[in-house]
């Protein structure tokens, strides 16, 4: 078997030994949390943000309704992230999630932030 063929196999069978504790589904169910459109993936990304928001904070996030001007010091914090990740700044990304953020949840809140930046032009 040629090597990229046992490594594609390694890693269904490695796949395959985490999947063993985990609950079975359907392939319909497994199919539809693939996102393919970026709105798609996007809302996903957002969803779980604010989905996580609170635990990772260890409070209750403020959020104003959509088009109310003031800004709460959670959606400043949650902007300072955003730009800080559009442009690369990752000293004070470190710094903000620092502030806030839990350290068993850094990365996650990261990698969410990242993936959300993605789709909009905050540089």
């Amino acid at each position: 078997m040629p090597p990229p063929a046992m490594a594609y196999l390694n890693h269904l069978r490695f796949t395959a030994m985490q999947c063993r504790a985990m609950p079975r589904t359907g392939l319909f169910e497994a199919c539809a949390l693939l996102k393919t459109t970026q709105a798609e993936t996007k809302q996903a990304y957002a969803t779980a943000l604010m989905r996580c928001l609170n635990e990772a904070l260890g409070q209750r996030a403020r959020l104003h309704a959509p088009g109310v001007a003031e800004l709460t010091f959670d959606e400043l914090w949650l902007l300072q992230l955003g730009s800080a990740s559009a442009t690369g700044d990752t000293l004070s990304l470190q710094f903000l999630l620092k502030s806030r953020v839990a350290h068993e949840h850094r990365r996650l809140v990261s990698f969410l932030i990242h993936q959300i930046v993605r789709c909009f032009p905050l540089d």
